[in-house]
């Protein structure tokens, strides 16, 4: 199969069940989001075993973030991540000494603080209220995040000339950004405008979503070129793992977040 087949092909499959989450909320987009915070952080680790994590506090961590936001709201989720810092510290002092603990603490950290709060707001987005405020921003986020990754994938290959971020991730190009941009933009704000959102309020949350979704992309590859590996993962075929598919969302969730919450709808 085709790598263009196979991202179809998972797309079809993951698709709906992301959706069918989204829609029901609840408990039902937790389960899913410790599903994706679980497999995402185990690619995390794998790729960053040279400076031995504790996958232990790490996935609590991650775990608990997730279950906290719906739970509690977001300071449960915060919550969760600092007693990752205390437990991480726990298990390295328990064991022998490490050539790194330091280095050990750090690249746990990161996996609840980047993975498991990302998901965390995006389950955020979808408790909030009232009515159905919370279902229209988190579908507009899925939705323009989608659109922005797919038009400047397409968008890069057509007429792409210049390079974005040659030395991080040497096939995005200026025009396939821009086109993802615009794509992004144009697809949150139609989600949103007239579901309680102004047209000024849809415009301005489809600008940071457009905006944060490729700096996510960019953040990870980033990772992954500093630990020397193409890919998170294989489970997810043409996509890669798990963390390739959602690093955009892992930005554009908080970012949309914070500007739901400046435009007092939070």
């Amino acid at each position: 199969m085709s790598n263009l087949g196979s991202r179809v092909l998972v797309v079809v499959v993951l698709a709906p069940v992301v959706l069918g989450a989204v829609y029901l909320g609840g408990w039902w987009l937790v389960a899913v989001g410790v599903v994706a915070v679980v497999l995402g952080l185990d690619e995390l680790y794998r790729m960053a075993r040279p400076h031995r994590p504790l996958v232990l506090a790490g996935q609590a961590g991650g775990i608990g973030a997730v279950i906290g936001a719906h739970a509690g709201g977001a300071r449960w989720a915060l919550a969760a991540v600092a007693a990752t810092l205390v437990l991480a510290f726990l298990l390295a002092a328990g064991v022998a000494m490490r050539e790194s603990a330091t280095a050990a603490i750090a690249v746990t950290m990161l996996g609840p603080l980047w993975v498991g709060l990302g998901v965390a707001y995006l389950v955020l987005l979808r408790d909030l209220g009232p009515g159905r405020t919370g279902f229209n921003v988190l579908l507009a986020v899925l939705l323009g995040t989608w659109a922005s990754d797919i038009f400047a994938y397409f968008g890069g290959r057509l007429l792409g000339r210049h390079r974005l971020a040659p030395a991080i991730s040497p096939k995005k190009t200026v025009e396939g950004f821009v086109i993802g941009l615009a794509a992004g933009i144009f697809t949150t704000w139609v989600t949103l405008y007239r579901e309680g959102f102004s047209n000024p309020q849809a415009l301005l949350v489809g600008v940071g979503v457009a905006l944060a979704a490729p700096l996510g992309d960019l953040f990870e590859s980033f990772l992954k070129r500093d630990l020397g590996v193409k890919d998170s993962g294989t489970l997810l075929a043409g996509h890669g793992g798990v963390l390739d598919r959602i690093d955009a969302l892992l930005f554009a969730g908080p970012a949309a977040l914070a500007i739901v919450a400046l435009l007092g709808k939070a």
